[in-house]
């Protein structure tokens, strides 16, 4: 493997589009959750990728389970729990005003994630680990479980890569601050907003690794580089940050400059924000490049934006 993610996976309800949640009488199925929206995006740009997490032995994990399947992750490690269900996500979707993002994971299969479920086996060979501070945040056994992944990372000799994706329905940022922000000590590279850094009250220039900050302008930063985000109309901007995440990193397994890196990240997150869905603009290669070329021809105005 090439990169291993743990994290929650959860089953997606998103509401027919512009319809409030609370009137919506149509739902679409997907596929929701950081790391498996990083994993999917990883997947899909060519990179052989792992995911480590629970489902609930259910109609819901079934279907999870199918569609990570479906981009080629390999699911071998997945626990199917008899006992706890899958989480569950319900949101609307608006292009112009808040989205009502609706969390049903309490006691879920993958707030049962425990260390004893994490062998070295499961990271061996791979170049890079992802993680990020949802998974600690689910339970004291997941948080327990995500530093035991670190260890196994660390012995494999894998590249840690860390985004703190705070969601504060899972806990005031005081707990945030205990639980999360130690973490980011710990990895080789840090993808976070500027606001995450804020209220984890971490300097980023106190981090050893690399440090990716997002901006409120949508703009990023990485080693005294700088890219602004790519205008495109904005379908729906949930999952942004995770396909700016699974941009970056390609890049970065590819051995490809800072530069490009955000490049990439930049596209494929401006991708992603155009559709409904957490991965359904997750593009693959070619489609990556066709996009750079685009944005490339729109910005000074030549060449053929249209691909026949």
């Amino acid at each position: 493997m090439s990169v291993v993610v743990c994290g929650e996976a959860m089953l997606l309800m998103l509401a027919e589009p512009g319809i409030p949640l609370e009137r919506a009488t149509a739902f679409r199925r997907s596929v929701a959750g950081a790391e498996s929206n990083v994993a999917a995006g990883l997947a899909r740009l060519g990179h052989e990728v792992r995911w480590i997490g629970r489902l609930g032995a259910d109609p819901a994990g079934t279907s999870v389970l199918a569609m990570l399947r479906a981009d080629g992750i390999d699911t071998r490690h997945a626990v199917m729990d008899p006992y706890a269900p899958t989480g569950l996500l319900l949101r609307d979707s608006h292009p112009s005003r808040a989205i009502d993002v609706q969390y049903y994971r309490a006691g879920s299969a993958a707030s049962r994630l425990s260390p004893g479920e994490l062998a070295p086996g499961m990271v061996s060979g791979a170049r890079l680990v992802h993680v990020t501070g949802i998974t600690p945040m689910l339970s004291d056994s997941a948080h327990q479980a995500t530093l035991r992944l670190l260890e196994l990372a660390s012995e494999a000799g894998a590249l840690i890569s860390f985004d703190p994706n705070i969601r504060l329905k899972l806990g005031p940022p005081d707990l945030w601050r205990e639980r999360v922000a130690p973490l980011m000590a710990r990895a080789d590279v840090v993808l976070a907003g500027a606001d995450e850094l804020e209220l984890l009250q971490v300097d980023p220039a106190a981090l050893d690794g690399l440090v990716v900050i997002k901006h409120r302008d949508k703009s990023a930063t990485c080693g005294g580089l700088r890219q602004e985000a790519f205008e495109v109309p904005v379908t729906d901007p949930v999952g942004a940050g995770d396909a700016f995440a699974a941009g970056f990193l390609s890049g970065l397994l590819r051995g490809l400059p800072y530069e490009v890196c955000l490049r990439e990240a930049a596209a494929v997150a401006a991708l992603v924000v155009q559709c409904a869905t957490d991965t359904d603009g997750l593009p693959d290669r070619a489609a990556l490049d066709r996009a750079l070329a685009a944005f490339a021809a729109a910005k000074t105005g030549t060449g053929e934006t249209v691909h026949r």
